[in-house]
């Protein structure tokens, strides 16, 4: 398994502290999650306009392949809403291109 500092040098990847921490059996609480930028192979069975509109079962499919501590779709299912709107938006924010993202807010 690759670990988070090589992920973090050779990825986007972003931390996302949870709301509400998301309990395991027989575990410590997970209270933050990081998402990591998906290769175009992570996208497969996805389409991008589903991604767009953060539709549920996009998000459930690819969040297992980009999060660290994984999180499986039983975790996906217990999420509190405004925590998935938060990963669902990190996804978004990996799918714009440097442009969009510089046209909304350009460097000072």
């Amino acid at each position: 398994m690759t670990d988070i500092a090589t992920l973090a040098a050779s990825t986007s990847l972003a931390t996302v502290a949870l709301d509400v921490p998301l309990d395991r059996p027989g575990a410590d609480p997970i209270t933050t999650v990081q998402v990591r930028k998906p290769n175009a192979g992570e996208l497969r069975g996805l389409t991008l306009m589903a991604l767009s509109q953060l539709d549920y079962g996009a998000l459930e499919t690819l969040l297992p392949r980009i999060t660290m501590p994984v999180l499986h779709k039983a975790d996906i299912a217990r999420l509190d809403p405004a925590d998935l709107m938060q990963l669902g938006g990190e996804v978004m924010d990996f799918l714009l291109p440097k442009a969009a993202k510089e046209a909304v807010s350009p460097a000072t």
